[in-house]
């Protein structure tokens, strides 16, 4: 005889939404051990997959609700049983039952973070509940809001590191990040996100990125940028090499430039913290553009971040990190400084700072007041560059110049050295040519231009 709907399943992780989570005891209730639907229950949270089998082919209800209206689904969300979870869905489980606290199998396993259950689940079609940033009222969706449905994923490929996707708006093709499903759990990262958009509505720079919208009122949650198809400039340099010192200087002015008006941003600066090759991205004129300003990177500097103890070298690349963060000192703008410096290095080098070396024992090198060796010829840095790097990757951040003042010292370099080129062409037709026509008027004929290719 079946058991009375009354009974509660307790054993494993309960409900994700219920008032007490957390591992319970067996139940007293003895019909639990004996009804079928309840050992289905029993099954999933032991991982028992031939009991699960042989109850399903016996007629078992999969669907079974206990007292709570949990159903084995729910248990295997909850264990992170992706293998119980999948062969329940094939017996005819419902993707997205709702236990008496309103909490489904996907948003119990996002808040254990069984994220192999979340994909299975996501591929079967559950729903995401609400968006953290959820709003009732129509008047306070954002102005940047994007409609989800508009954005198409078809044939879409990773890009920058991964981070984001690409994907097609509107007829544009554009660069899709998704917020990760801890977000709807984890408050810190909410709040990091909603500063994010708040920021990244104000910037507005040929140099930096272009935002373009945002998905905040469904899930998953993204940021849409434009994308730009000639990729990273850490993937260019890997396939490039060293680069000429014109082209180098063209760049460094780019970077420069993006990341003085980032920092000079009111009411308070914006501390990019991971400035690094595969952060910069090359648009379709050849200019650069500074990007990937993540939910752990983007650093608002106000009395309350400083307070906190916001990143350490472990948040970012470790190869670019500036030797106050290694050491978790205060730190400033000056950080973007250092790294800055390196990007500019190696574009001359054609190979990244201390490039044989393991990148977790770079910032130790740093720290040590060591810095990556000037190999490459002296030609290959104009007059004032290598004196330039020097002072950004200064031990005192306090010594290292502003982008301000980089970008002048940029300016200053890039234009003597097209006034030496110039230069040297004007000699060139003034002494080559001219001589070449002079010995071709006095009449010498045959190896005149032989003799001008000589001079």
């Amino acid at each position: 005889m079946e058991a009375k709907q009354h009974v509660r399943f307790t054993l494993g992780k309960q409900s994700s939404m219920a008032p007490d989570t957390g591992s319970c005891s067996d139940s007293d209730d003895g019909l639990e051990e004996i009804d079928p639907r309840v050992r289905l229950m029993f099954f999933s949270s032991e991982r028992d997959l031939e009991g699960i089998k042989k109850l399903l082919d016996s007629g078992t209800d999969v669907n079974f609700k206990d007292i709570d209206n949990r159903t084995a689904l729910h248990v295997a969300a909850c264990q992170g049983f992706s293998d119980v979870a999948e062969l329940l869905l094939k017996g005819g489980a419902e993707v997205d039952p709702q236990d008496r606290w309103g909490s489904t199998p996907l948003a119990d396993a996002i808040h254990y973070k069984h994220h192999g259950v979340v994909k299975l689940l996501e591929k079967h079609g559950a729903k995401h509940l609400m968006a953290p940033m959820h709003v009732k009222n129509a008047r306070e969706v954002p102005e940047y809001e994007i409609d989800a449905k508009e954005l198409d994923f078809t044939d879409s490929v990773d890009i920058t590191k991964g981070t984001f996707t690409m994907a097609s708006w509107r007829g544009t093709q554009v660069a899709v990040k998704k917020l990760g499903d801890e977000l709807f759990t984890d408050e810190d990262k909410v709040s990091a996100f909603r500063d994010e958009l708040e920021l990244l509505q104000k910037i507005r720079h040929p140099n930096v990125v272009q935002f373009l919208g945002a998905v905040t009122q469904s899930s998953p949650m993204m940021i849409v940028i434009e994308y730009l198809p000639k990729g990273d400039l850490g993937a260019y340099l890997k396939r490039k090499g060293a680069l000429k010192p014109k082209i180098t200087l063209k760049y460094a002015m780019d970077i420069a430039r993006g990341m003085s008006y980032l920092h000079e941003n009111k009411p308070e600066p914006i501390i990019h913290r991971d400035l690094e090759p595969s952060n910069i991205l090359r648009d379709d004129s050849g200019h650069l553009k500074v990007a990937d300003f993540g939910v752990s990177k983007l650093l608002k500097v106000t009395k309350a971040a400083k307070r906190e103890k916001l990143m350490t070298y472990q948040d970012t690349t470790c190869r670019y990190v500036a030797p106050e963060v290694f050491r978790n000192e205060d730190y400033d703008t000056k950080v973007d400084v250092f790294s800055f410096a390196l990007i500019l290095q190696e574009m001359i080098e054609g190979c990244q700072p201390f490039h044989t070396w393991n990148e977790r024992d770079v910032p130790k090198a740093y720290a040590a007041k060591e810095r990556p060796p000037f190999n490459a010829p002296s030609r290959s840095y104009p007059h004032g560059l290598k004196r330039l790097i020097e002072e950004c990757w200064h031990e005192n951040p306090a010594k290292r110049p502003s982008f301000r003042q980089i970008i002048v010292r940029l300016e200053s370099i890039y234009n003597s050295l097209n006034h030496k080129k110039h230069w040297k062409v004007q000699l060139w037709r003034c002494f080559g040519f001219g001589m070449w026509k002079k010995e071709e008027v006095g009449g010498s004929g045959k190896s005149s231009r032989n003799r001008s290719s000589r001079i």
